[in-house]
């Protein structure tokens, strides 16, 4: 990874100095929303604070990787205050945060609402706010610098009508949701619908969250496969849960349901490469983390306001992954660029 890193950094610095942040998003895949920016490597050593969900969960593991991979690049030294998918623990964690001074922040919220205080207090000190993922509040009612994520009900709907298409528009199927309150998961179960209402033939036999705890997947997907004789798919909204249904479901002999996850990490592509999973979708963990450090840079380095130079919303989409583009993505996420 050393070796990738000094050529990716050569090669990032070449069109970071010509081009500055633009060029960069371009790589990152967001170039066209922020035309006009022109901050590249910060030239005094910046300070900033990062909070997602919880890393026990393997996408927020690797935003983790790419924030501190692209805050090198960015002189950006990047401190970490984890969520461990507990929105009370987060709290405590951003309650921290707020404590201390940052040239910038972002942060992922375990759930809307439930860190609008401390990060208000930061914006009122004047420290840029990124929101990535899902909203910290809604966008009319806290002033973050800038909002990076995924059009989640792209990802929910792309990934189901995968599934159906497989089934010819007949079976019976269930969806296991992350936790409610993320704005992810709500676009998600959104996308769900949105395409299963279109096939009178598909039969929806459960939606409960589990709270993108893998313990709660376990214990759930056990009685699903003890109550339903037939199950044909299964839609999970992220990757580490229906990782953990399929050895469920292993060990119950009932691996000829279809399993569709979103996020496609590395261990879901390889199981979408070897067959254990029919499909995920790319939530772009490396672009989002990685955008947010670019975006914070700006917004010191060029004094970017919120809504100017850069957007005050980013989608960041991101590919289904079929056995097809598997490897293409592998390589994509090993270098940090999506």
């Amino acid at each position: 990874m050393t070796d990738t890193f000094d050529r990716t950094r050569r090669d990032f610095l070449t069109v970071a100095t010509a081009g500055g942040a633009v060029a960069t998003l371009g790589m990152l895949g967001a170039a066209p929303a922020l035309a006009g920016v022109a901050a590249g490597r910060s030239e005094k050593p910046l300070k900033a604070a990062f909070s997602n969900a919880g890393l026990q969960a393997t996408w927020c593991a690797q935003g983790k990787a790419a924030a501190e991979y692209w805050g090198k690049l960015f002189n950006v030294e990047v401190t970490w205050f984890d969520g461990q998918l507990d929105a009370v623990k987060q709290r405590a964690a951003v309650d921290n945060m707020a404590s201390q001074k940052w040239d910038f922040v972002a942060i992922q919220a375990f759930g809307i609402g439930t860190l609008t205080q401390p990060v208000q207090k930061m914006i009122d000190a004047g420290t840029p706010v990124i929101d990535m993922d899902t909203l910290i509040a809604p966008l009319d009612k806290i002033d973050v610098h800038s909002f990076l994520a995924p059009d989640n009900e792209f990802m929910g709907a792309s990934v189901t009508q995968a599934l159906v298409a497989k089934l010819g528009g007949k079976g019976k199927v269930i969806m296991t949701q992350g936790a409610l309150g993320h704005t992810g998961a709500q676009g998600r179960a959104k996308g769900f619908q949105a395409v299963v209402k279109q096939y009178p033939g598909i039969e929806v036999l459960d939606t409960q969250p589990a709270d993108w705890d893998v313990t709660k997947v376990a214990r759930l997907w056990e009685t699903y496969l003890t109550k339903y004789p037939q199950i044909d798919a299964a839609f999970f909204h992220n990757d580490d849960m229906a990782l953990a249904a399929y050895n469920v479901m292993k060990g119950r002999n009932r691996t000829n349901i279809l399993i569709g996850g979103v996020d496609a990490m590395p261990p879901a592509i390889n199981a979408v490469a070897d067959g254990r999973m029919f499909a995920t979708v790319r939530n772009p963990s490396c672009r989002i983390h990685g955008g947010a450090i670019i975006a914070g840079v700006a917004a010191v380095t060029a004094g970017e306001k919120a809504g100017t130079g850069i957007p005050k919303s980013i989608v960041t989409d991101g590919p289904v992954v079929t056995k097809e583009n598997a490897a293409g993505m592998l390589w994509m996420q090993d270098h940090f660029l999506i």
